[in-house]
């Protein structure tokens, strides 16, 4: 993988000393990976640190898009790229859409019109014929390590199937996170 800075980085030095949470993006145009990913900036670093866990956002495209992606969606934790779309290809993450009618992502607020609409204005506003990636690419979510252990996969079907963020906090031991805007009700 390839950091904000261009550097280098094996793969597995990412979970090899401790536990992460790997999520693998579409590409950065997309409004659903956007979505999902100003929800995963919510995830307090305090909450990760007191699990001893890592959450790593890994995309498909050039490393110079990920400081515009992080600055667009809020987040702060660890962002990488795999341009050539190694490890998605190692791991059998698919390409092309499948059904998208039973599954709908708790993240995504923009129904998929809206949606398609913004990363299309994202696409003509930046730099020509850069897609950010492989359109057709899916993602996926894992939790890893330490060492090669493998704890949990889950490979998307589509563009909004995605695993329920909460869902991945609790199967690493870090503290789940409240994602509504609604004010929460206790019972006394």
């Amino acid at each position: 993988v390839v950091d904000a800075d261009g550097r280098s980085i094996p793969f597995e030095a990412l979970y090899g000393e401790q536990k992460a949470i790997v999520v693998f993006v579409r590409n950065f145009l997309c409004y659903a990976c956007k979505e999902y990913v100003e929800d995963l900036a919510k995830v307090p670093k305090a909450f990760l640190q007191e699990a001893n866990v890592r959450l790593i956002v890994i995309g498909q495209s050039s490393y110079h898009h990920i400081k515009p992606f992080c600055s667009l969606t809020g987040y702060t934790h660890e962002m990488y790229v795999d341009p050539q779309r190694e490890i998605y290809k190692t791991l059998g993450m698919k390409r092309g859409e499948g059904n998208s009618a039973t599954v709908r992502s708790p993240h995504v607020k923009s129904n998929m019109l809206l949606g398609s609409f913004k990363s299309v204005w994202r696409a003509m506003t930046g730099p020509v014929f850069d897609f950010q990636g492989d359109p057709a690419q899916q993602g996926g979510a894992l939790i890893l390590g330490p060492g090669n252990e493998v704890h949990f996969l889950h490979l998307d079907k589509n563009r909004l199937d995605h695993v329920p963020i909460n869902t991945v906090l609790q199967l690493a031991g870090v503290k789940t996170v409240n994602f509504t805007n609604k004010p929460q009700i206790i019972d006394i």
